[in-house]
């Protein structure tokens, strides 16, 4: 009889077990679960606030080369980056292409200094503010996603989190970063 009380008290104790590491287990997948859908998420409005910078992009270029048809080049550049950072993929890629066509509108911004009238002129007064808007929205993106980001990777690097990482594939994830010169927003002056 003592026997038996023994064995069931040690099998209570091993399911008791048993139950809290299957708890914790859950508990941590859920967590890195909810970590990575929130990251995917920020990554998302960052690919939302770039498709509307792209699509102010061609308007920019229309009015602009109403006052500047001589800047072929410069249009062919900003046109150039801005394909390539559609076709981008990735946080790194996306960044390197953001780089470059954030150099080519300062570009086009200061062409546009050269001609008083297209600096009054209201259409693209208007496109200048929407950019504004949005290079403001993509910060705000970008803040965002590291700040997920940065969540994300603490929780899969820690102990013991990175064993239940590690053995269900969770990968660390890039930021969003913006080099050099770039880290300086986009300034447009009339």
């Amino acid at each position: 009889m003592k026997g038996e009380y023994i064995m069931t008290t040690i099998l209570w104790i091993i399911i008791i077990i048993i139950a809290v590491i299957a708890l914790w287990l859950m508990a941590v997948y859920n967590g890195l679960i909810k970590l990575k859908n929130r990251t995917d998420e920020a990554w998302s409005d960052i690919d939302v606030q770039l498709k509307r910078r792209y699509d102010l992009i061609p308007n920019l270029i229309s009015t602009v080369k109403g006052y500047a048809q001589h800047e072929k080049g410069l249009f062919e550049k900003v046109t150039q980056a801005r394909t390539a950072a559609m076709g981008a993929q990735g946080p790194v890629d996306k960044s390197q292409a953001e780089d470059m066509l954030s150099g080519t509108l300062k570009s086009l911004f200061a062409v546009a200094e050269n001609y008083p009238d297209l600096k009054a002129n209201e259409n693209f007064l208007e496109l200048q503010r929407e950019l504004s808007d949005t290079e403001n929205k993509i910060q705000a993106s970008r803040r965002f996603y590291n700040g997920n980001v940065r969540d994300f990777n603490i929780k899969i690097e820690v102990f013991p989190n990175n064993l239940v990482a590690g053995m269900l594939n969770f990968i660390k994830r890039d930021f969003f970063e913006i080099e050099g010169e770039e880290k300086e927003p986009v300034e447009v002056k009339f």
